[in-house]
């Protein structure tokens, strides 16, 4: 039976560790599925790009405000303050809101062009717009942790 190390309550991971402990399990997840989206949108080109732009603004920049706050909390530049909790948990609402906005303006995009794009591109678009909503999901469920990680730091 191995031996787990749990970070005690009011504590922010640093190194190995947020690859060990939840909420920051969720940051590579988050990363891969903000990351397809990111490439399926890219991969596509749909008629009315504005919606589209959205997509993509908030696929690249979740994607690399995910990969920033991984890299501080992995460097261990946080120095375990509460300042830092508190941007997890701003951080991971404004992402799950951008990445629900987007999801939705993706699927009513979607449900607009599919009569109109071959099926290869209309199949991409059905699973740019899951793997939206499956960010959203990562990205609520951190929210989440971090506030109960952050109201008892």
């Amino acid at each position: 039976m191995a031996a787990t190390t749990a970070q005690p309550m009011g504590t922010l991971p640093s190194g190995v560790g947020i690859c060990t402990t939840f909420p920051d399990l969720f940051y590579l997840p988050e990363l891969v599925f903000g990351g397809l989206v990111w490439i399926l949108v890219a991969s596509t080109h749909v008629d009315p790009p504005n919606p589209l732009g959205w997509v993509m603004f908030v696929s690249v920049f979740c994607f690399v405000m995910t990969f920033l706050c991984m890299v501080i909390f992995s460097s261990g530049a946080h120095k375990n303050s509460s300042g830092w909790a508190a941007v997890d948990v701003a951080y991971h609402a404004l992402a799950a809101f951008f990445y629900l906005s987007a999801g939705v303006a993706l699927a009513y995009i979607t449900v607009l062009q599919g009569s109109f794009q071959n099926l290869k591109i209309h199949r991409i678009d059905i699973a740019a717009v899951v793997f939206a909503f499956v960010a959203t999901l990562f990205y609520f469920i951190h929210t989440i942790l971090s506030a109960i990680r952050w109201k008892n730091f």
